[in-house]
């Protein structure tokens, strides 16, 4: 396949901008998996999506190396000011959509693709961690923290620009197939 398409797909989907990535240039570092054990989120043990259920951080690298392309996507929102939480929250939202849609039309040509999105699934308003098994385990989404990535070093390592001006939010997801 031409990996290019991805990209293609992606912007098509409406992502601001969007890049192809190496799986060997995801490196999980020990560093940022460890701050999902702060559970600042909340999320921590809570969500099949999130540390310790979505595995080791050995098993998530084996996961990422083991597949051949990723394309990252961006969303860049202008926001009233640098304050504007319901700005980022909505901006959010409308990414975790678009990321959604895109995992839909890559997973026709990609059934096993990984995603990895920009904070944790969002795919039932409540999550069965740990009492019950995820019910859509196909369209589970984990964070790239989760997976040891740094967003930033992600972004630069495939050319997009992490930060965008002042009172943007830029949200990072990474789909790899």
């Amino acid at each position: 396949m031409d990996y290019s398409k991805l990209v293609q797909i992606v912007k098509e989907i409406g992502f601001t901008d969007a890049a192809l990535i190496s799986p060997s240039d995801l490196k999980p570092l020990t560093e940022v998996r460890n701050m999902c054990a702060v559970d600042r989120c909340g999320a921590y043990g809570r969500k099949w999506s999130c540390p310790p259920y979505c595995g080791t951080l050995e098993e998530c690298t084996d996961r990422i190396q083991s597949r051949t392309q990723g394309v990252v996507m961006i969303s860049v929102t202008k926001l009233e000011d640098s304050f504007d939480l319901e700005g980022m929250e909505a901006a959010g939202k409308a990414h975790q959509k678009l990321f959604a849609k895109a995992a839909d039309e890559l997973r026709k040509e990609f059934p096993d693709l990984l995603p990895l999105g920009a904070g944790g699934c969002t795919t039932c308003e409540t999550c069965t961690c740990p009492d019950a098994p995820c019910r859509f385990p196909e369209k589970l989404v984990v964070p790239m923290e989760a997976y040891g990535l740094l967003v930033s070093d992600v972004c630069n390592r495939c050319g997009l620009k992490y930060y965008n001006g002042e009172a943007t939010v830029t949200y990072v997801s990474c789909i790899v197939v």
